[in-house]
């Protein structure tokens, strides 16, 4: 299977809205951030946005796009966002109700969809310093959990952390937290190292969603925020419609990673 690594984003969303590329999205397009998606109908996107404020570690907002406009602005140059990634889930009522390679049929011009920072983006800064990230290695989609960590409630959004899981060698350790700190934007440093009980996660190998990856004698699974921590609150919430990513599918950005980090750090100053 093609990995995509040293295409450009504009050519790799191309292939996706063609639907020639369906699968997870980790690992393309090397040195360009990504993001994870959220559409929901005006009345219930105020809401949301507090929520996402609240719990900014798991849901750090990156860009709105309002009144039913389907098309990006800061994180890429006009691209469809309706066709532009891999898979995309459906909720009614707070249940899964489907999957879809793109969500035309669904738009609806009252949406509010938000980009939130997807801890994809910090991978290349990882794998440039030798750390190996497993499920890159593998050609799989990173493992998701549930955990026994509350957000912070707003309105009807309410619910469970979702968190990714890297192993990382026990002596690469110190250096993952440093790297991964500089991108507060997607996640930053790690919520939790080591025993994953501690936060609620009983089995490693049954991930609520990605799939499971080996870990070695001389690593430690690393746990990170995860922006599927919406598609966890939809259940709570309970939208009539709720349109996300697909876990693992992200929205590839133009915004070179290393930018979007240095815009952010300068923003907060």
């Amino acid at each position: 299977m093609k990995s995509y690594a040293n295409e450009k984003p504009k050519h790799v969303r191309r292939l996706i809205s063609e639907e020639k590329i369906t699968g997870p999205t980790s690992g393309m397009c090397n040195g360009f951030a990504q993001a994870n998606l959220v559409i929901l109908p005006k009345k219930y996107s105020e809401e949301f946005k507090h929520f996402a404020n609240l719990n900014n570690k798991a849901c750090p907002v990156l860009e709105i796009i309002e009144n039913g406009n389907k098309y990006t602005t800061d994180l890429a140059d006009h691209a469809n966002i309706a066709r532009e990634l891999p898979k995309y889930w459906i909720y009614r009522n707070g249940k899964f109700q489907k999957e879809t390679t793109n969500i035309e049929a669904y738009w609806q011009e009252d949406f509010v969809s938000f980009l939130i920072g997807c801890s994809f983006t910090f991978e290349a800064a990882l794998m440039a310093a030798g750390i190996e990230v497993r499920h890159i290695t593998t050609n799989s989609n990173v493992p998701m959990y549930k955990t026994g960590i509350m957000t912070i409630p707003f309105g009807k959004f309410s619910g469970p952390m979702v968190v990714s899981m890297r192993p990382i060698r026990k002596d690469q350790i110190d250096q993952t937290i440093l790297i991964t700190s500089e991108y507060p934007e997607v996640h930053g440093a790690p919520i939790h190292i080591g025993n994953p009980e501690q936060i609620g996660i009983m089995d490693l190998n049954s991930p609520d969603y990605g799939d499971a990856v080996n870990i070695n004698d001389d690593e430690i699974p690393v746990f990170w925020a995860c922006g599927v921590t919406p598609q966890a609150a939809a259940s709570q919430a309970k939208p009539d419609l709720m349109i996300t990513h697909a876990p693992g599918h992200m929205f590839i950005a133009d915004i070179k990673n290393e930018a979007l980090k240095s815009i952010r750090s300068e923003e907060k100053r």
